[in-house]
């Protein structure tokens, strides 16, 4: 059996993936979306997005069937005394109307901005949300020509009532459905299935194979699985008896390989970095000092999972995590995101590689239960003949009641290539 014969990776059909995108929606409007409702305190949230131009949001709240706006499409999110109703102000459309009730019937005789208006009426909110924000871009998606169309074409009894609203667009995007949380593993499992039939002596030639090949490996193998890459994997590489960091070019014996990767599957993202080890000529194991660095990251990535308290914003989680790290002697960074919709999901942000303190803004949003993330971070400790060898890692973890989870095993090893 060859090492690419033991990683085959299995993905579910389409006609599968569709069916799991849609439950996870229902679940979605009728679970979180309530609950998101409820933190912004807005009577109504609107959804404004246009063909090939849509908010961030629209892949939180559309079914896969409806893949982008048609022309102008609205949703108007009502709080009610019985709970949130759904409505959308778009052309007619069975697959939206399957999770949304139609309020514009006469579309063609009414224009689009009386029926929105006709709602408003009929419901009298005080407070009416939209996405506009200067913090976080998923929040951020009401355009200035879907803006100018609202205003022109609402009396100001209602444009006087908007407001800009960063809780809701974030929540309804980071909050995992119960779905989701059961998924998420197996979606790991693909993402990190690829990484290992890529660090086998079948692809890796030393010598012969650059750094490049590789990048392309992760690129073809997503594709033919019909997955996404939401960003240009990369692979770089520590090498003993080279000063720089991170150096590309043709792969050696002795070299410390390392890769970052990550995929969109039934609308679930990953983000993950692992490390391999090439052998010199009668190596069979991997250095001892490469599997020591690889323990002090190990246990900064755990001394990181036991600060993520639900409620605890970012910046209290990061700043918790390096003062323990430092109590312990481990010299480290951190600067990791949530892992949702998005890659760089919205949700607290736990430090950023360009600014190891706190974050203003995104840094103090709070850590919720039902989340996932990607647990980006690096150590340095000898190895690869220097003082401070990086050793980078990036783990696709979970959140819920009871903890986090990491989602696949192989994070305490580096893959050895003999």
């Amino acid at each position: 059996m060859t090492g690419r014969d033991k990683h085959m990776i299995k993905v579910r059909s389409v006609r599968e993936r569709y069916e799991i995108q849609e439950r996870c929606l229902k679940e979605r409007l009728e679970r979180i979306v309530p609950q998101a409702m409820e933190q912004s305190g807005a009577d109504i949230w609107l959804h404004v997005s246009r063909e090939y131009n849509e908010d961030p949001t629209f892949r939180a709240l559309f079914p896969p069937m409806y893949p982008t706006a048609r022309r102008l499409t609205i949703l108007a999110f009502v709080k009610t005394d019985e709970g949130v109703r759904r409505f959308h102000v778009a052309m007619p459309d069975e697959d939206l109307e399957r999770f949304y009730e139609r309020y514009w019937i006469d579309w063609r005789e009414e224009p689009q901005m009386a029926a929105l208006q006709r709602l408003f009426e009929e419901y009298q909110p005080r407070t009416i949300a939209v996405d506009r924000s200067k913090n976080f871009a998923v929040a951020d998606g009401l355009s200035a020509g879907c803006e100018a169309l609202l205003l022109e074409g609402l009396d100001e009894t209602w444009t006087s009532r908007m407001y800009a609203d960063d809780v809701f667009p974030i929540k309804v995007m980071e909050l995992r459905t119960p779905t989701e949380m059961e998924l998420m593993p197996e979606v790991a499992d693909v993402s990190y299935s690829i990484l290992e039939e890529m660090y086998t002596s079948e692809v890796v030639k030393p010598g012969i194979t650059t750094t490049q090949d590789l990048e392309f490996f992760m690129r073809q193998r997503a594709v033919d699985l019909g997955l996404e890459y939401w960003f240009e994997p990369t692979m770089d590489i520590e090498r003993a008896g080279v000063d720089e960091s991170r150096i590309t070019g043709v792969i050696e014996p002795g070299d410390l390989l390392h890769c970052d990767f990550g995929i969109r599957y039934m609308n679930m993202m990953t983000d993950s970095q692992r490390l391999a080890y090439v052998a010199r000529p009668g190596e069979t194991e991997i250095p001892s000092e490469l599997v020591d660095a690889l323990a002090v990251n190990n246990r900064f990535q755990d001394i990181v999972c036991e600060n993520m308290v639900p409620g605890r914003t970012g910046n209290e989680v990061f700043e918790a995590s390096l003062a323990a790290a430092h109590e312990e002697g481990i010299d480290a960074m951190l600067y990791s995101h949530p892992c949702n919709m998005y890659g760089h999901g919205p949700g607290p942000t736990i430090g950023l590689w360009s600014n190891q303190g706190p974050i203003p803004v995104a840094g103090d949003v709070r850590v919720d239960e039902n989340t996932c993330w990607a647990l980006e971070l690096n150590v340095k400790a000898p190895a690869q003949g220097r003082d401070k060898c990086f050793i980078y890692t990036e783990e696709t973890i979970m959140l819920d009641s009871e903890g986090v989870h990491y989602l696949h095993e192989g994070r305490d090893k580096i893959t050895f290539i003999g």
